[in-house]
């Protein structure tokens, strides 16, 4: 665990790769999103209000093809179990995870209809964490059924009122973005190994995208209240001259176990909590902000890695029409 007070005080861990060169100066994804019509800002805004996106075109498929590129990897190489869950949870699926009481100003709450009574018993999910990590609440599971690993996407939706930056045009602070989470429920005595296993499974998306990044460890002052230890993963966006958080992977311990009353029975017949991790593997707009900004071409066309190519069937998205 690392001590400190706030962010500045947060240890780097390891960076991979290089800053990409260039010979002309690159530009930011706002420039390139509207150049190759990727993400029309100004109806995204019409439609819903600031801080959502329409993607369009070439843009609608790359976001597409990342989701699908990430849930294959995860499922096919690192050993998750892909479930799709509901986008509504229940609050005790709130509680469980420690989105509420804490960040319950930044939710989005769902009335039924015109029953003004239902208000406050169903959110729209924050991040796929809320229902995944409570598939098993209120459970006893057999120690012969760990570990449990789970991944799955769904849209997340955050209200964050008085965010700084949401007013302003762009994809790195906004309500609604797609993310692609892992869960594992383990034996307490093998979280800490899952943790750093679940962290290099979040660093190989970056990686396989040629994508610059550093890896930080939160310090006490910096870390979230439901988390015994926390590693940000930050890739750089040279259109935004700074890294960006794309992956946040924590162990919880048994905080979220004893929360939503999930134990298994070990060979004792002992009732033990487990211990719950989390971690994005990894979150979507800023994982397309990196990639459109470090795989921009002076032509204005832009890349594409090579592993994303037969989700996307090409290998660049082409320059804009004279």
């Amino acid at each position: 665990m690392a001590e400190g007070k706030s962010a500045e005080d947060n240890p780097e861990v390891r960076v991979w790769g290089e800053r990409q060169a260039y010979t002309f100066k690159p530009k930011s994804h706002v420039e390139i999103c509207e150049t190759l019509q990727l993400v029309d800002f100004a109806r995204g805004a019409k439609l819903s209000g600031s801080g959502f996106l329409l993607y369009t075109n070439w843009g609608a498929r790359l976001e597409r093809a990342l989701i699908q590129f990430l849930l294959d990897l995860h499922t096919r190489e690192h050993g998750y179990t892909e479930v799709s869950p509901p986008y509504i949870v229940g609050r005790d699926c709130m509680v469980g995870v420690g989105q509420f009481p804490k960040f319950e100003d930044q939710a989005y709450s769902v009335q039924e209809g015109l029953d003004k009574t239902t208000l406050g018993k169903l959110y729209l999910v924050p991040t796929a964490e809320a229902p995944v990590a409570n598939i098993h609440r209120e459970e006893i599971l057999k120690e012969s059924q760990l570990p449990i690993f789970y991944c799955a996407y769904s849209p997340c939706f955050r209200a964050e009122a008085g965010a700084a930056g949401l007013g302003t045009r762009g994809m790195i602070r906004v309500h609604q973005f797609d993310k692609v989470e892992l869960i594992k429920i383990v034996k307490p005595e093998s979280g800490y190994e899952e943790l750093e296993k679940m962290v290099g499974n979040a660093e190989k998306v970056l990686q396989l995208l040629g994508l610059h990044y550093r890896v930080i460890q939160l310090c006490t002052g910096d870390m979230g209240f439901a988390s015994a230890t926390t590693y940000d993963i930050e890739v750089w966006a040279p259109g935004q001259g700074q890294f960006l958080e794309v992956s946040s992977c924590s162990n919880c311990e048994d905080f979220q176990a004893r929360r939503m009353n999930l134990r298994f029975k070990n060979e004792k017949g002992e009732n033990i909590l487990p211990h719950i991790l989390n971690g994005s593997g990894t979150a979507l707009a800023r994982l397309f902000v990196a990639l459109v900004e470090t795989w921009q071409q002076a032509d204005g066309s832009v890349l594409i890695p090579e592993p994303l190519q037969p989700y996307l069937r090409a290998d660049r998205i082409p320059a804009p029409a004279l």
